[in-house]
């Protein structure tokens, strides 16, 4: 064998892709150039913006958006989507103040119910779509009417201040210096959810599902179920959002949720998931939560209105989205 002939195997033989490349998704890359670009910009426009205590603002500020994105992850990877997780959020929020303000319910019981409230809420609306056959988006559309409904009407629009130490402890106390348990909480859920999306054949099934859910059936995958039991997940980690924002403010407000949906939904596709299904990523969505909790963070240290950076959130998601067709009709093309 010649030398010219040498050179052109090894050519062709696959490039071996580093450990950490392998454990990361395809099409993570971009977002976090963006999330890189953002943080070093910050840094040179705001004195106060790279430190460690900044840092851990952040954090603490995108918990509760943290939660909620991971659901949403799974709902739309299944080729989903839920506009009601803000207000199932609200409806759980206002359950957790109740049972323990106005029915003296301790609030060790009163948490895991108002859990549970959010995860009924989910169910329904994962009943609507799998059995009475309705669209994802009228199904969450109407839970999320209902959902904020109940809020209100639980404590006739009023909210619920006063919460024992040690709950608003689980916000404000910083273990070793850094971490607080609803911190440490979220980073547990992410874990889990990445280990099960990435590695089970649970959340394989749920990938199927969004690519062909009709391909998906006749594979033996039990679309119906899982559907239902995905919109149950996202509904009780609604609820557990719910009392990591009740430990954050000290309070319970039926307003409170409001456009967060918008929100997870927008950390999901910036994150590089699919509106189609069938992709996504939790690791995607870490970035693009992290993404929103900087823009947002800066903005507000930079002096810029909440007006306009609703206006700026709105742009980033319009680009995201664009991104994401022009990808599909790329890989389409080939």
């Amino acid at each position: 064998m010649d030398a010219k002939a040498s050179v052109h195997q090894a050519d062709l033989k696959p490039t071996r892709r580093p450990r950490l490349v392998k454990l990361l998704p395809s099409n993570i890359g971009g977002p976090l150039i963006g999330l890189a670009l953002l943080v070093l910009v910050f840094s040179f426009s705001s004195e106060y913006f790279f430190s460690l205590r900044n840092g851990l603002n952040i954090l603490d500020q995108v918990t509760v958006l943290g939660i909620l994105a991971i659901g949403m992850t799974a709902v739309i990877v299944i080729g989903g989507i839920d506009l009601s997780v803000g207000s199932v959020l609200a409806f759980s929020m206002m359950m957790l103040g109740w049972l323990y303000q106005d029915q003296a319910v301790p609030l060790g019981l009163a948490i895991p119910i108002a859990i549970a409230t959010g995860m009924l809420a989910g169910l329904v609306s994962g009943a609507l779509i799998t059995y009475a056959k309705l669209p994802p988006f009228i199904a969450t559309l109407t839970m999320m009417s209902v959902a904020r409904g109940l809020a209100n009407i639980l404590t006739e629009g009023r909210q619920i201040v006063g919460y024992p130490e040690w709950f608003t402890n689980l916000a404000t106390v910083r273990h070793f210096g850094f971490l607080s348990a609803t911190v440490g909480l979220l980073l547990i859920l992410l874990a889990v959810a990445w280990v099960f999306l990435r590695f089970r054949a649970g959340g394989r099934n749920l990938y199927a599902i969004g690519g062909s859910p009709e391909v998906a059936r006749l594979s033996g995958i039990k679309v119906r179920a899982i559907t239902l039991w995905v919109y149950a997940i996202s509904g009780a980690l609604a609820g557990i959002a719910a009392v990591t924002m009740a430990a954050r403010l000290d309070s319970s407000q039926p307003s409170a949720g409001l456009t967060l949906e918008l929100d997870a939904i927008a950390a999901v596709v910036i994150g590089g998931a699919s509106l189609s299904g069938g992709v996504g990523s939790v690791g995607g969505t870490l970035v693009g939560v992290l993404i929103i909790g900087v823009l947002r963070n800066g903005l507000n240290l930079l002096g810029v209105s909440p007006f306009i950076q609703q206006v700026v959130i709105g742009v980033v998601i319009a680009l995201a989205v664009t991104i994401d067709t022009l990808r599909r009709r790329s890989s389409t093309a080939r």
